[in-house]
């Protein structure tokens, strides 16, 4: 019996014996034969990463090549994960970081600090940024409920970390530069900067003590340069890095987490263009930990961007705006003006004041923000003014093609006019007499455009101010305002009731019209050309930085008024009676070129009191136009008080285009 069982035994394990070789045989084969090439490539364990190469944002320049916007070459330090510990590595981690931020901090640099943890009075409190309170509490990052305290967010950070041995000053000063990895998604592919713009200095003790700075690394960045800080910021807009939003809209379009947007005017609008495209470095990790790096790809820099704007016309607006805006006011001084070509829609220049600079814009951004004046804001694209008597021209155009009135109709002005149970009053009560469509511009009568807005209606006043473009964004490529169009539809919009009077307050420019300085200038410029609207831009061409072709903004014509010439005809001889024998000839007479323009008051509340704000459309020169220029400025009490700001402008663009045309021909641009 045992004999017979001992046989069994000895059969089984001879069977497990063959079965466990024959196993061992197969791997073999399938190791050496089938899958040589991946288990080769398992055992020298090379490791390929794709990093990418930032490129060179383009420029932005004048109309004659004069560059305003460049870039400049400073240095990031970086920490690169192909060199530094990983991420299991906690203590080595703190104690390379932890000897930068000494560094950082021994030669006045700043470096990354988004951890909204902050130590006061000795407790851990929150910073006041709620976003980022929220993305610290997320389960991507410390993963704690909504209601943890300062206190819970900092403990699970040093724990987390393991960040136990430093004191709490510093641990939240480590713990913000490992908390930027993690939201930055740190990895070989993905470099992180932990400082920008340092000193040669900073680089040089980096660059000489690899062991204490491991990982550490100098990275060469490009910086937007500025030939004026101060000209055009409205225009030209600011940069900055892009956000966990955008980045998640974005990344399928090439973007880094780490890579710098445009945030607002021509930088971002033209983003496509300034936009560069990134290089690459291939870094290869064998499985001795050499690594090697190579650039695969070179990065090819943006587009450059030609503006429109003439850069000392840009500048002599801007001086001469913030002259008379400070003489008017000292305090509370503020305004916009725009010059606009009459034949192709193109904005020669457009200030706005108060103003910043782009130097210290984000250095500034707190008190830029707080401050009353709001010079951020863009006055000439986004301020929306009661336009008064420059409203007149377009009803002067109105009413002579929809025959309510001829060039001979007199409607006689004695200083009142009774509408049903309503008193309105000429401006400053005057008492005009007779007086014909021209006259009636001269002298800004208000009774003879109460009687044409009577016969004309809301709904027809309309109609032709929209042909203008007035309640109607221009088209710019930067953000602007739409504005109002008085009428019933927008008085129930704001839950007020429409008055049988508001059509004839809206007639003068009054009652809810709202329109932008760059749709006064359109509008001025369509008067001057007779009729042809065409779309404002601020963009003249694209330069392509790869091979210096030039591609220039087609010219839109976005409507042909349905209007006369002696409609327009007589229009422009009251307009040009306006700068030749009204209060503003004082002004206008005392420069070479003889132009046309329209003075405006409206009356605003602010403070609780009573202001003026005063406004001026004028085209130059009057026989053969080419060239609007619009000014809003508050509290100046009329639009004669403007007048300087646009002699200036008109004197100084014709004083200085001697030699070539005043406006360029469309189709050509310079190299």
């Amino acid at each position: 019996m045992k004999n017979r069982y001992s046989s069994i035994r000895s059969l089984i394990a001879m069977i497990l014996v063959i079965i466990t070789v024959c196993g061992f045989g197969y791997k073999l084969f399938d190791i050496q034969i089938i899958n040589n090439e991946y288990y080769s490539a398992q055992n020298n364990n090379v490791r390929v990463y794709k990093v990418p190469i930032e490129a060179a944002r383009g420029d932005i320049v004048d109309r004659n090549g004069n560059t305003l916007v460049s870039n400049r070459q400073g240095n990031s330090i970086i920490l690169d994960a192909a060199y530094f510990p990983s991420r299991t590595e906690n203590h080595k981690r703190n104690e390379i970081i932890f000897n930068l931020i000494k560094l950082f901090e021994a030669n006045s640099e700043e470096y990354v600090n988004n951890l909204p943890l902050l130590l006061q009075n000795g407790n851990i409190v929150f910073s006041d940024d709620e976003e980022e309170i929220k993305k610290m509490k997320s389960e991507e990052v410390f993963n704690l409920q909504k209601y943890a305290t300062p206190q819970n967010c900092f403990d699970t950070m040093v724990e987390m970390y393991e960040l136990e041995e430093y004191d709490t000053a510093d641990a939240l000063k480590i713990g913000a530069v490992r908390y930027e990895l993690t939201t930055l998604l740190f990895s070989i592919e993905n470099p992180v900067t932990i400082a920008e713009n340092v000193k040669n200095e900073t680089v040089a003790a980096i660059k000489e003590d690899k062991y204490r700075y491991s990982g550490a690394d100098v990275k060469a960045v490009s910086y937007r340069e500025y030939a004026d800080s101060s000209l055009a910021p409205h225009i030209l807009g600011t940069v900055r890095k892009i956000n966990g939003e955008e980045y998640s809209e974005l990344k399928d379009s090439g973007y880094g987490i780490n890579d710098i947007i445009g945030e607002s005017g021509i930088e971002a609008a033209m983003e496509s263009e300034l936009r560069g495209v990134h290089g690459e470095i291939t870094v290869t990790i064998d499985s001795d930990g050499n690594v090697k790096e190579e650039v695969t790809k070179k990065p090819i820099k943006g587009n450059t961007v030609m503006l429109t704007i003439d850069r000392d016309l840009q500048r002599i607006a801007q001086e001469k705006l913030k002259e008379t805006c400070d003489t008017i006011h000292s305090t509370d001084g503020a305004g916009a003006v725009v010059v606009q070509s009459i034949n192709n829609g193109e904005i020669l220049a457009a200030a706005s004041y108060p103003t910043f600079d782009l130097k210290d814009y984000y250095e500034n951004y707190e008190t830029l923000a707080k401050n009353k004046r709001n010079p951020m804001w863009s006055r000439f694209a986004l301020g929306a003014y009661a336009p008064g008597s420059t409203f007149k021209p377009m009803m002067a155009c109105a009413a002579l093609e929809e025959g309510v009135i001829d060039e001979s109709t007199i409607f006689n002005c004695k200083s009142v006019w009774q509408y049903y149970d309503v008193e309105f009053h000429c401006e400053n009560y005057k008492r005009h007499g007779n007086e014909d469509v021209r006259h009636a511009l001269l002298d800004s009568c208000n009774i003879f455009f109460y009687n044409c807005a009577d016969k004309l209606g809301i709904t027809k006043m309309n109609e032709y101010s929209k042909m203008f473009g007035l309640g109607e964004k221009t088209g710019v490529e930067i953000s602007e305002a739409a504005g109002i169009l008085a009428s019933p539809a927008n008085a129930e919009k704001y839950n007020r009731v429409w008055q049988m009077g508001d059509a004839i307050q809206a007639g003068i420019g009054q009652s809810d019209n709202l329109f932008t300085p760059l749709q006064l200038a359109n509008y001025c410029s369509t008067i001057a050309n007779n009729g042809t609207r065409y779309e404002s831009h601020f963009v003249k061409a694209i330069i392509n930085s790869s091979n210096n072709s030039s591609e220039e903004t087609s010219i839109t014509v976005v409507e042909n008024l349905p209007i006369s010439d002696n409609t327009f005809s007589i229009v422009k001889e009251g307009m040009r009676m306006v700068a030749k024998d009204g209060p503003i000839s004082r002004v206008f007479n005392t420069i070479d070129t003889p132009v046309a323009c329209k003075t405006g008051t409206s009356q605003v509340i602010k403070n609780g009191k009573k202001v003026n704000n005063g406004f001026l459309i004028t085209y130059a020169p009057y026989n053969n136009p080419e060239i609007a220029v619009a000014s809003a400025i508050e509290y100046a009490g009329s639009g004669t008080s403007t007048s300087d700001i646009t002699a200036s402008i008109i004197d100084y663009y014709y004083s200085n285009n001697t030699d070539t045309p005043p406006a360029q021909e469309s189709g050509t641009i310079l190299d």
